[in-house]
């Protein structure tokens, strides 16, 4: 866990304008920062930075946040992993706290083997593109390959010289230890020697989400047979083939924006397709797709397009991992390329829009691709084809969410001209036989059963913290949009009627704008029905009943929670900040000179808000014929005062006015 005074000092030291920048274009609009919005696509800029309050906004999409939150949802970091970004970025330590001795130990090993990909990284683009042996080889092969200069430096590939030791002494001689040279995998040793293990072979990069060096994919350019095509860097503390998707760091904000994952195999095939103008697209790098590779895809999207190629032999053996991806609660869908194309040939072939049509329009639905394929296969045999719709059933019992599975038996019943009523018997029967295996299984199988669950529950649409359909909704985002831009402002909200009373005295009688809303909610034991809003009120009234201190929006800025940090930014940020309205000679009023005057018509229209309530909940219970005597005369006496209050704050709110 990173210890508080390194977050404090992560905060205070970056600056939102300059991290967004490395992302956005910004322009200069009076105070604030503009530019087109990087999470949709606009024409129209609606995306703001403020400097002073050190957040961003973002009108399109609704996001907005501190300079951490915006990492999290541009680039998908976690939250410790956002902060330690900014603490490389601006050169801060970053401490942890409550790690053992055998935990430090182990980040600075995986620290260690970050550092040393990292520099053969930079090694082998410095042989592609400087030695001549890189040059007549690595590059030109790239080149033929179709590939463009800027392509082939966008996805960092390179050369290892085809020498016995060239790296490795390169890397001795920059101080790096021999030890994580082979930890890494990108140096060998055997008896006493040391090998590169790439050597000879075009490099391809494996990069993490956040665009750190995981291992390597190597290609011979060699024809032996014996020598494997493709090599791939060892498991390491860093890499684990199973949990990372080539292609992922370049991909990711496209996989966010478009919605969509399309899901290769090859290195080639997700950089010809980047390069075609098609860039939400990954690979699993020859390996059987993975849970937890779905479960990365999972973070920026839940619509999954399966790209395989026209003559392939296996597409039959990999629908397992349509099943994984369905039952991770993901929609899949799939596309076949014409006959003897695979996504990097077939991308060569036809422009950028017809290959971008293509998939578009060829695409479909994984039941009716699994149907064509099955049923090719049954022919006219009536047993193969009930074989055909059990698989079918199968794939989708796995699917979590209850309404999902009964559309898309509808849609099966319609596909292979079957009864709804026997398909629906059929998979009530499968999931019967997996709930019993469920049962049957140990207990490390019923932990990955709980955590299938979650993930049940999360494919549920999640309710929206800021919820506007609460009652009082706009009372109460008023107050707590005064507590937030003005509660630190001073105003005489009691003014003496001694119309002789010395200036002096009546500053003494001068309160914020907070203390006054607090004190005013808090005599009448007011909670707010808006979860964020309450949350706003309660941390206020706690700070000024427990110090006398009076909050402002940094304090909740730099919140963990992502929703309650949303919600304060829509409360301080204002859509005429991003017009430079100075520069067109137009000035936006002050708005301190009716802050007192709107504060408090605030408080007494909300106390108006909940007398009304109550006094229409009193109408009601009055109809009730069931009360007694006794209780009658109690609640005409409430309603008789509750209005004479009623007539009092109308009054007051007259006299404000």
């Amino acid at each position: 866990m990173i210890s508080n005074e390194s977050i404090d000092k992560i905060f205070e030291t970056a600056r939102i304008e300059e991290v967004i920048a490395d992302f956005v274009t910004l322009k200069k609009a009076g105070s604030s920062y503009k530019g087109l919005s990087p999470f949709v696509n606009e024409k129209t800029p609606s995306f703001i930075v403020s400097p002073a309050k050190q957040i961003y906004k973002d009108f399109s999409s609704g996001k907005g946040g501190n300079v951490v939150s915006f990492l999290m949802e541009h680039e998908h970091y976690s939250y410790p992993e956002a902060l330690k970004w900014l603490a490389a970025r601006y050169n801060i330590e970053v401490e942890e706290t409550g790690q053992t001795d055998e935990q430090k130990q182990k980040r600075s090993e995986k620290e260690s083997l970050y550092l040393v990909n990292e520099f053969a990284n930079r090694y082998f683009q410095d042989q592609l593109w400087k030695s001549e042996e890189g040059k007549n080889i690595g590059l030109s092969y790239f080149k033929e390959r179709g590939f463009t200069e800027e392509t082939i430096k966008k996805f960092q590939l390179g050369y290892s010289p085809n020498e016995y030791e060239a790296f490795t002494k390169a890397a001795q001689k920059e101080q790096y230890s021999l030890e994580f040279l082979v930890k890494s995998g990108v140096t060998k040793e055997s008896n006493g020697r040391t090998t590169d293990r790439f050597r000879g072979r075009v490099m391809f990069p494996i990069l993490s989400h956040t665009g750190r060096v995981l291992g390597f994919g190597g290609r011979t350019l060699m024809k032996d047979a014996k020598i494997a095509k493709y090599l791939n860097s060892p498991e390491s503390e860093i890499y684990h083939k199973s949990k990372t998707l080539y292609g992922i760091f370049q991909a990711k904000n496209e996989l966010s924006k478009q919605d969509n994952c399309l899901l290769v195999e090859g290195y080639t095939d997700v950089i010809s397709l980047n390069q075609a103008g098609v860039k939400n697209v990954v690979a699993s790098s020859g390996t059987s797709l993975t849970k937890d590779q779905i479960v990365l895809i999972k973070r920026y999207t839940k619509n999954v397009t399966i790209l395989y190629d026209g003559d392939s032999a296996g597409i039959k053996a990999s629908l397992r991992g349509i099943d994984m991806i369905l039952e991770e609660g993901l929609n899949v869908q799939v596309l076949l390329f014409p006959d003897g194309e695979d996504p990097d040939s077939f991308a060569k072939k036809v422009s950028s829009t017809e290959l971008t049509d293509y998939i578009k329009e060829e695409k479909q639905d994984f039941l009716r691709f699994k149907a064509a394929l099955l049923l090719k296969e049954a022919g006219s045999n009536p047993l193969e084809k009930s074989k055909a719709a059990r698989d079918i059933v199968e794939s989708i019992a796995v699917i979590p969410d209850a309404l999902q599975r009964n559309a898309y038996i509808q849609e099966c019943a319609h596909v292979l001209q079957m009864q709804e009523r026997i398909l629906f018997t059929e998979l009530a029967q499968v999931m019967k036989n997996v709930a019993v295996r469920q049962e049957k299984e140990q207990q490390r199988e019923e932990k990955a059963n709980a955590r299938l669950q979650v993930v049940e529950n999360e494919s549920a649409p999640p309710s929206a913290i800021d919820i506007t359909t609460t009652a009082h909704y706009e009372q109460e985002r008023s107050l707590c949009w005064l507590l937030l831009n003005y509660g630190q402002h001073l105003c005489t909200f009691h003014e003496s009627e001694d119309e002789d009373e010395e200036d002096e005295e009546a500053e003494l009688d001068q309160e914020t704008v907070a203390e006054y809303i607090v004190s005013e909610l808090a005599v009448d034991e007011i909670v707010f029905n808006n979860s964020a809003f309450n949350e706003i009120l309660e941390s206020f009234t706690k700070a000024f009943d427990d110090h006398g201190q009076i909050l402002n929006s940094d304090y909740f800025v730099r919140k963990e929670g992502s929703e309650i940090v949303n919600v304060v930014v829509d409360l301080v940020t204002e859509k005429h900040e991003l017009h430079d309205w100075q520069r067109q000679k137009v000035f936006v009023p002050e708005k301190n000179a009716f802050v007192k005057n709107y504060t408090i018509q605030a408080v007494l229209r909300y106390k108006e808000k909940r007398i009304s309530d109550l006094i229409r909940q009193i109408q009601t219970d009055l109809k009730n014929a069931d009360n007694v005597a006794e209780e009658l005369v109690r609640k005409i006496e409430t309603f008789n005062k509750l209005n004479q209050l009623r007539a009092q704050i109308d009054k007051e709110l007259n006299r404000v006015v």
